[in-house]
């Protein structure tokens, strides 16, 4: 991956992350649920990915755009728990059992906040309803909060199948932390990777940020040495979005606090040439992995993906998702739980599946949804695929978009290479960092009255 300071300043546009094609803007409150559940009841023999959203935290971490509750009450966890169970009932009945779970994420919020005893009850509902696996082939994971994980916790999420963990570190200098209202040491992250260690984790990922208050070239610096002797398998470096107006809680960090955009560029062209001579490999939007990890090896042999978790070795699945908030995805029909607990406690006490909204993909949205995330997770597009998939001209279809891509190939960012009728798409290494304005020449639900983050 090259960093070209100039290409950047162009194309720092603001896009969305496609964690989904159509995009969550596109999810109607008005759809007719029940034809969202004929989806769900249609026969299938994918595997499944399950995902639990847990809203609550113990602090409130003053950069945080996530959907979450905060409270100190841990026994709020005691109720949620039990409407997990309830909404797995609901939804298991629509499924067939025998399907194998070969993913299954813990996302929040805090997922730790819950009790000991509240995660054996969870777990134990999950293997009532669905068809856990544990012969080491699964991909478990759990995001942590290291505050909130003692070593017999730890230790219990691994003996129920736990295999990968994500720790959110966000900066190790001491003032950013005070900054943003997380004091957590080194030494706590440390003793906590060490004991993963030592309980055979396969994978951990560690969640960093740039462009947070009182961020110094010298301070990050630090955080990412630190980082590389540690020594996780992958690393994802996220912008910090600064949306006061949107999240409250982000109005306790002062604007004059913030690195300005030219030293956030500095701070992430710095990360990545660092991470980059430790050793790690670039995958793609903010994230990086070891060689040796299981995301490297499956973007060289072609098998990457992307959905809501993010980038993924599990292609075929369906994706299941329990919570407030959480959003499910049946091969491209989506469906939102509602985002505020009451709304969502009420339906699912009334025997009713909490979906919100959702959205139905015709052949047009799965269409350009093979195109975005296959470019997303490979960099690299054979329009032959798409055209005998599909029965369609590559060229003649996306005309418009072969012609919008224009100047980015003029600027080195893209290259077509043709071969008789066919050719490949290929995002170039000066592209790569810029990869979501490519992608966003095939989303044709871009609105400039939605307002998403910045690419860079």
């Amino acid at each position: 991956m090259i960093w070209d300071s100039s290409l950047i300043g162009k194309y720092d546009l603001s896009g969305p992350r496609y964690t989904s094609y159509p995009t969550a803007p596109q999810f109607d409150s008005t759809i007719n649920k029940i034809a969202l559940i004929d989806k769900m009841l249609m026969p299938s023999e994918k595997p499944l990915s399950l995902y639990f959203h847990i809203p609550f935290c113990a602090h409130l971490c003053y950069y945080c755009a996530c959907n979450k509750i905060v409270t100190k009450q841990y026994d709020k966890g005691i109720e949620y728990v039990e409407l997990l169970g309830e909404e797995m009932r609901l939804r298991s009945l629509m499924l067939d059992r025998t399907r194998k779970v070969t993913q299954l994420h813990f996302g929040g919020g805090t997922p730790t906040f819950l009790t000991e005893e509240l995660i054996r009850s969870l777990f134990s509902d999950i293997k009532q309803h669905f068809n856990l696996i544990n012969d080491g082939t699964q991909d478990y994971s759990i995001e942590i909060d290291p505050r909130e994980i003692t070593h017999s916790k730890l230790k219990l999420l691994t003996e129920m199948g736990i295999n990968r963990i994500s720790i959110g570190v966000q900066d190790f200098d001491s003032k950013v932390q005070e900054a943003i209202h997380r004091i957590q040491p080194i030494k706590m992250v440390a003793d906590l990777v060490g004991y993963a260690r030592e309980l055979n984790i396969k994978s951990i990922n560690f969640d960093l940020i740039y462009g947070l208050p009182y961020q110094s070239m010298e301070g990050f610096r630090a955080t990412l040495a630190d980082v590389v002797a540690l020594s996780p398998e992958r690393i994802s470096l996220f912008n910090y979005a600064h949306l006061p107006e949107r999240f409250r809680s982000q109005r306790r960090i002062l604007d004059e606090s913030l690195p300005a955009p030219s030293m956030k560029l500095d701070l992430l062209k710095m990360s990545i040439e660092s991470l980059i001579s430790a050793g790690y490999e670039y995958i793609g939007m903010d994230h990086f992995a070891k060689p040796s990890d299981s995301l490297a090896k499956a973007q060289k042999q072609g098998r990457l993906q992307r959905n809501f978790q993010g980038y993924t070795t599990h292609a075929g699945t369906d994706l299941i998702a329990f919570g407030v908030s959480a959003i499910s995805d049946l091969s491209g029909t989506y469906m939102q739980n509602y985002t505020d607990l009451s709304h969502y406690r009420s339906s699912i006490e009334k025997g009713q599946l909490a979906i919100a909204k959702g959205y139905i993909s015709d052949v047009d949205d799965r269409i350009r949804h093979q195109i975005i995330m296959t470019l997303i997770a490979q960099f690299e597009l054979t329009t032959a695929l798409i055209e005998q998939k599909y029965n369609i001209s590559f060229f003649e279809y996306f005309a418009e978009e072969v012609d919008n891509l224009k100047p980015m190939i003029e600027d080195g960012m893209v290259e077509i290479d043709y071969y008789g009728m066919q050719a490949t798409i290929k995002v170039t290494e000066r592209g790569r960092l810029l990869i979501r304005c490519i992608c966003m020449v095939f989303d044709k639900y871009l609105s400039s009255t939605i307002k998403y983050s910045k690419v860079i």
